[in-house]
């Protein structure tokens, strides 16, 4: 905490205050005279309250940890409890929570601290104090509602200061995770709108801060309206781009940078100042008055050229960097943006000019780096730069790009040996460059290397050595042709080959990332007595093995694992030696595909990064069992952010994306429950009924696993009956949580299912599995008091890890789709009171059987509620969609003018047990509904 102005103290003299300092700071001194101290300082600290006693009394107990905890309740009751001063209150506190933090043992401590009583002090007259507390808010571990209430409160604060630190704490709940009410959300994200058109500058860049971290939690929060609030967000930000502070600005391009979903002709008209057609035809803007589309327009309009042109390079650099992502959302977007990002290699700054080049790598990476001939000239002229960052980030560029003639090619190879003789220490990345590049330019290579052949073999004979800088960057060129995709290189002549050998030590060299030096010479010296080298003797493209060359693997360039551009080498040992099985660089490999096979491939491709993803899942489950919960929700937020970028329609892609969604989500409450089973946690009055209510989510998230996916294998079935397992463990290990003989008969109903897949499929169930059917089986030869000792099922949780899930195959989702045609606020339904009323609702289902119960479900409140069965043999065969009209009777009309009417469709869990008492005359079981509640209004009719 900074320096606050000290009152004197009245019973100790400064000179005491320093002579005791440097005893408690002395190893030496002791333990006596430590304990004299510290009955000085308490007696003190109870007569008169001093900053500086506070200060010596926590040094005190950081040097001296068995005083820790007196220390800690001297300051509480004499000085914190007491206090009428909000200065000496708030540095009490600070006390407070650094005696904490050096001693875990009273982490617990400071969750007593009530909430009230930091409010009170946020609203003491003290600017600084009040600044203070909310800056350092996350140290007093104060409930998140709490903290969002007083954050939103002080933006208001007439101090600017005061203003700032309140947006910068509204961002930083929201990244804690536990803020889930949508109206909460947008109430924050408006909030922060307001504060863009603040007088201060620090006050703006914290508002832009804000407006982006809760606006990109709107636009997660539901997949049906992400596209308005991204876009929304993205225009809101535009609108700063030109603001008069240099630092504003920067946050501006740097929050557009992390938005991943944005309309194309809005992104389009960011780099026109003219406002484009498209844009007015498209109204992406929204429909408004034709001055406020104007003037929404003109805030958008070539946002991101006066970024790139501002007269600061941070701001210039800033904008660059939103490249990245926006290049990305569209192909032609990163085709304008590129003619721009050229004209920026020119930057005077160099961290701009690397930041452009940067980005264009990020493009490359995924495919969206369109290189013309009219780039060339001004993009390799980077590789003559004096900076070692900027040539290196250009080689890297090449690494990846795909060059659409030959003329390019030979220029970036020209220039490439230009860099090489300008800046010789630059030779082992050159040949690096070289080398993967042959691999994507076969054609090219063969091309070249036999218009060159006779000077290699000129150089063979001693007349120019193979020292020449050309030469040997031709020899790298050449050996990297046996790896391209074509049949062409079997035209090279194997005595090039031989030749290469000569500079094995400089090739190997370059290329330790990808074989080693025996490796490389086995390779070539393969190469150097075949005659008839091809493609098809090599078996590459049927992925059989080939050469017998040991340790061979391009890897991928780009730091982005999800990429549709996979550079793959498998190995197998066979009698010792090792064979190269597989070669797939920047074109897909021509395989003999079956019918739907482009499908196939673009479902594998999305299949990678997705089960890419459930891997990092399996590794936070350390992080879960320990209590990191917030950090476990900021990372599941990352995957779910990453995969709403998976925008394929392939066939089961959509579903494998929706399943991993929903296991997100079932992560996400386990890890809110496991919090309440640390050894640490002490649960307030409250405390019980949220951990309820966390364990009703996470067994509703189950439930919609279970029932709303098709094609799950055994394995993935049995993955997620043992996650039941552990909610129906985890329940019977409260004792105060009542239901247990309804639990323990799930528990059992779940153990006979999947002793039914173990006994069906050769699966080995994993430990946690094993002692739960063993606990059960011991529990039903007890009596019934034994069986529900909570302590038996809690030494089970320490046998449970977090499997990983691997998705495999074609998932469909089981959904719905439900609309009421012709129906408002403005233009309600007519009914007669207390006679039944027809509701026509237009209904689409997907991947559907006859075999689901689907129910629909109306309710005006918690009691009037009414089901109606949906006979799915009346409405066609078991095709993947299904659409009808049904009109739906609804009996208990009201009494009343008017009144709202919820309906949604529900299949039934077929898995769980009968309800003992039937819903209404509905279904007998636990619904999983499949669509969000439809709203129906409806007005009596009038009598004439």
């Amino acid at each position: 905490m900074e320096e606050l102005v000290p009152s004197p103290s009245e019973s100790l003299s400064p000179q005491t205050l320093a002579s005791f300092r440097s005893l408690i700071i002395n190893p030496s001194t002791p333990q006596s005279k430590i304990s004299s101290i510290f009955e000085t300082l308490t007696r003190s600290l109870q007569l008169t309250p001093d900053s500086l006693v506070l200060n010596l009394l926590s040094e005190l107990a950081s040097r001296h940890s068995n005083l820790s905890h007196l220390v800690f309740d001297s300051v509480r009751s004499h000085s914190l409890l007491s206090s009428e001063s909000t200065r000496l209150a708030a540095e009490s506190l600070d006390a407070l929570a650094s005696i904490s933090n050096t001693e875990p043992t009273l982490s617990s401590a400071i969750d007593e601290l009530d909430d009230r009583l930091f409010v009170s002090l946020c609203f003491g007259p003290s600017v600084s104090v009040r600044s203070w507390l909310l800056r350092n808010a996350e140290r007093f571990r104060i409930s998140p509602y709490v903290l969002l209430t007083l954050f939103l409160g002080f933006t208001k604060d007439p101090y600017p200061y005061v203003r700032k630190i309140a947006l910068d704490g509204l961002v930083g709940v929201s990244k804690s995770g536990m803020i889930e009410d949508r109206s909460m959300i947008n109430g924050c994200y408006c909030r922060a709108i307001e504060l863009l058109g603040d007088m201060e500058d620090q006050v703006r860049s914290a508002a832009i801060r804000a407006v982006s971290a809760w606006g990109l939690i709107l636009v997660a929060s539901n997949p049906e309206t992400k596209l308005y609030w991204s876009d929304d967000l993205f225009v809101k930000l535009c609108s700063m781009g030109r603001d008069m502070s240099m630092e504003v600005r920067v946050e501006a391009f740097n929050a557009l940078g992390k938005i991943n979903v944005v309309s194309e002709d809005i992104l389009l008209q960011t780099l026109s100042k003219r406002v484009l057609a498209i844009t007015k035809e498209k109204r992406s803007l929204g429909q408004c008055p034709a001055e406020q589309f104007e003037i929404l327009a003109s805030n958008v309009a070539g946002v991101l050229v006066h970024g790139l042109e501002d007269e600061f390079y941070e701001v210039r650099k800033s904008a660059c960097h939103s490249l990245c992502t926006l290049t990305i959302i569209s192909a032609e977007f990163a085709g304008e943006a590129l003619n721009l990002l050229m004209d920026v290699l020119n930057d005077d700054s160099m961290f701009v000019r690397l930041e452009a080049l940067e980005t264009m790598l990020h493009m490359a990476t995924y495919g969206h780096l369109k290189v013309q001939g009219t780039h060339m000239h001004m993009f390799l002229g980077t590789l003559l730069d004096s900076n070692t960052l900027i040539r290196s980030a250009t080689r890297r560029i090449l690494k990846l790009v795909k060059l659409p003639n030959i003329e390019l090619f030979r220029l970036s190879f020209d220039s490439l040996i230009e860099n090489l003789e300008k800046h010789p220490q630059d030779e082992a990345d050159i040949f690096s460059v070289l080398f993967h590049t042959g691999c994507n330019h076969g054609k090219f290579v063969v091309s070249t290397i036999n218009e060159a052949s006779e000077e290699i073999d000129q150089a063979s004979e001693g007349k120019l050595g193979f020292d020449s800088t050309r030469v040997a960057a031709l020899l790298v060129l050449a050996i990297s042709a046996p790896l391209s995709h074509g049949e062409h290189f079997c035209s090279i002549p194997p005595r090039i080959f031989s030749y290469a050998v000569t500079l094995l030590g400089r090739i190997s060299r370059a290329l330790t990332d990808i074989m080693d030096q025996n490796a490389l010479l086995a390779y070539l010296s393969q190469c150097s007595i075949s005659t008839t080298f091809s493609a098809t003797e090599l078996n590459i493209r049927r992925g059989e093995p080939c050469l017998p060359v040991a340790n061979i693997e391009i890897p991928n360039d780009s730091s982005n694992e999800i990429n549709g551009s996979t550079r793959t080498s498998l190995q197998q040992e066979k009698d010792g030696a090792s064979e190269l099985q597989s070669w797939t660089m920047r074109e897909p490999l021509e395989l003999a595909a079956p019918l739907g096979g482009s499908q196939v491939e673009v479902h594998d491709e999305v299949m990678k990064p997705i089960n890419l993803i459930l891997a990092k899942v399996k590794d936070i489950w350390s992080s879960i069992h320990s209590g990191f919960t917030n950090e476990v929700l900021r990372t599941l937020r990352n995957f779910k952010e990453e995969l709403a970028t998976f925008t394929s329609d392939s066939v089961g892609t959509i579903g494998a994306v929706a399943f991993t969604l929903q296991y997100l989500q079932v992560i996400k409450q386990l890890a809110k429950v496991w919090e309440h089973f640390l050894p640490a946690k002490k649960l307030c009055s409250s405390g019980l009924g949220e951990l309820d209510l966390v364990l009703g989510k996470l067994d509703m998230r189950l439930r919609e696993l279970r029932s709303t996916f098709t094609g799950l294998s055994k394995e993935q079935e049995l993955q997620i009956l043992e996650l039941v397992l552990l909610t129906c463990t985890l329940r019977l290990c409260k004792v105060e949580i009542c239901c247990h003989f309804a639990t323990l008969k799930k528990l059992s109903t779940t153990v006979s299912r999947v002793e039914s897949i173990l006994k069906s499929a050769t699966i080995e169930p994993t430990i946690f599995i094993s002692e739960v059917g063993k606990l059960l089986c011991l529990n039903e030869t007890s009596s019934s008091e034994a069986s529900c000792n909570p302590f038996m099922f809690k030494e089970l949780l320490k046998h449970f890890s977090l499997s990983q899930f691997v998705l495999c195959g074609r998932l469909d989702q089981i959904k719905a789709e439900l609309t009421i045609p012709d129906n408002d606020s403005e233009n309600p339904l007519p009914f007669v009171s207390r006679l039944p009323v027809g509701i026509p609702c237009d209904i689409t289902l997907h991947n559907t059987s006859n075999e689901n119960k689907l129910w629909l479900k109306m309710s005006m409140d918690d009691e009037s509620t009414q089901f109606v069965f949906l006979d799915l043999n009346l409405y066609g065969s078991s095709d993947k969609v299904r659409k009808f009209t049904y009109v739906v009777p609804f009996y208990k009309t009201p009494n009343a003018i008017s009144f709202t009417l919820r309906v949604c469709i529900g299949v039934e869990c077929l898995f769980e047990d009968v309800l003992s008492v039937k819903k209404y005359g509905g279904p007998e079981r636990e619904l999983t509904y499949l669509c969000q509640e439809k709203e129906v209004h409806l007005s009596m009719i009038s009598a004439h």
